[in-house]
């Protein structure tokens, strides 16, 4: 294992490895089962939804077994969550044009996947997107983590937590339980969900103390005791006061993985006569929207994610950035020909980097949980939501610390910082926020007399996220 991960190089050892590489799969294991049910409308249990669940179990290992032995980097992949919703919209858009079922509409849209993936192996292979990554200013590649960081947070106090008040709206913590003016209002609005937001709220905050009491004693294993420990007393409510079994779901649950509709319905099928149907342009377009997104989300969680474990050098570069851009590309590929949209790197790796992963043994043991998932699915939904989110605001705290390192007494350094902590959390896309604060740091000092500072391939990426922006489709 040394030889292979070089772990001593590294200041690790196989244990820490492992357990930050369980550490990441706990607080990102939701997208087994959230995928298919955003990519297939929450058709559970149809051929497609099975299709689309052993894909992103499979995807996944394929994209971390690659980070694992060709990059040898601590980084998860699977699903992006950004785009698969908008691959799920993609494909409500072909049905609407073309007339296609939807399971046929989704082995057209696949297409665009692959196309993508390809794209992005090529670029990789030709350090293309490696330098993508260098012409990104250095003030904009340090602040990523602190934004990343920001963004975790954000989920871990809403989107990471399910709740549904009696009128179908869906309730967050952060807003519907510490946002109301008072406790009453907050009861009102939630209605019958009201137990299960308190049980949450409170889960989190255990979570988050047990794992900073631990953290604080130096053991490595703090994230993961602690997600253990929301857990056991997240289980603990649903029985006392919810008066449901935790563990019902085990009595139902199906351990036979469902090969056969994902060989009917998403393996290698590809749909390039439906994909033709959507028209050049708009399929040119897709896919360079989904080139564009995916870049830059993987680009800013390798750099923060990097930066929090102590990767980067001083000019804010990861070593073996080409490795880790190609391995994340070839998750892509496989996502495509399995049945799934893009493999990106997962901010939630953050997690596993926080439990002291420093190699690709934690990718690599992550990507085998994952695979595992085909056959034992129902036990890793039973970790609660509310427990999970405790490491992600925990690794968030931790990453926002990183501001430190940077000049914010130079307003083209601050600003487009503070641009990118601001709509990463909101919009939810790195991407998104990068292509922001790359606009307002060359904007800035493009009008300060300090537009030399700006390389050009900056002027070009700035230029065709204004494009991607305000150009409708």
């Amino acid at each position: 294992m040394d030889k292979l991960f070089k772990l001593k190089e590294n200041g690790t050892d196989v244990r820490t490895e492992i357990v930050a590489g369980l550490t990441t799969f706990v607080t990102m294991a939701y997208i087994i089962a959230l995928n298919p049910n955003v990519l297939t409308n929450y058709d559970a249990g149809s051929p497609l939804w099975n299709g689309v669940f052993l894909s992103t179990c499979i995807a996944s290992f394929i994209a971390m077994a690659a980070m694992a032995f060709i990059a040898n980097k601590p980084f998860a992949l699977a699903p992006s969550m950004g785009l698969n919703g908008f691959f799920a919209l993609v494909v409500g858009n072909i049905v609407g044009l073309t007339g296609m079922s939807y399971t046929a509409s989704f082995q057209a849209a696949l297409v665009i996947i692959l196309v993508e993936g390809v794209v992005f192996v090529l670029l990789s292979l030709f350090n293309i997107r490696e330098k993508l990554v260098d012409a990104i200013p250095v003030g904009i590649r340090l602040g990523m983590g602190p934004c990343i960081g920001l963004m975790l947070m954000k989920i871990g106090f809403t989107s990471n937590i399910y709740l549904e008040s009696d009128s179908g709206r869906q309730l967050f913590v952060l807003q519907d339980f510490f946002g109301a003016p008072i406790a009453s209002v907050a009861k009102a609005n939630a209605g019958s969900a009201y137990p299960a937001m308190v049980l949450s709220a409170v889960t989190i905050f255990v979570g988050l103390f047990v794992i900073i009491a631990l953290d604080h004693k130096g053991l490595k294993a703090a994230v993961l005791i602690g997600i253990l420990a929301a857990s056991v007393v997240y289980w603990a409510g649903e029985a006392l006061f919810l008066h449901t079994n935790p563990f019902a779901a085990l009595a139902t649950a199906s351990w036979l993985p469902p090969f056969a509709d994902m060989a009917e319905t998403t393996l290698f099928k590809f749909n390039f006569k439906g994909f033709v149907e959507i028209g050049w342009f708009t399929a040119i377009t897709l896919v360079l929207t989904f080139c564009m997104i995916d870049m830059f989300d993987t680009i800013g969680t390798f750099v923060g994610t990097a930066s929090r474990a102590g990767m980067l050098d001083k000019d804010g570069r990861m070593p073996r950035m080409k490795e880790a851009l190609l391995s994340d590309a070839i998750g892509t590929v496989a996502g495509a020909c399995t049945g799934t949209s893009t493999i990106s790197t997962y901010v939630e790796s953050a997690a596993g980097v926080g439990a002291g992963g420093r190699t690709g043994l934690t990718a690599l043991t992550t990507g085998l949980l994952f695979l595992a998932c085909i056959f034992i699915a129902p036990v890793a939904a039973l970790i609660p939501s509310a427990a999970t989110s405790a490491a992600l605001i925990y690794v968030g705290v931790l990453m926002v610390g990183a501001l430190k390192h940077l000049d914010l007494s130079d307003i083209a350094v601050a600003a487009p910082v503070f641009i990118m902590a601001l709509v990463m959390p909101i919009t939810g896309s790195v991407g998104h926020g990068i292509g922001l604060g790359l606009i307002a740091c060359t904007v800035i000092k493009l009008f300060t007399g300090r537009a030399k500072e700006v390389s050009v391939l900056t002027y070009v990426i700035s230029a065709l996220f204004l494009v991607k922006f305000f150009t409708p489709v």
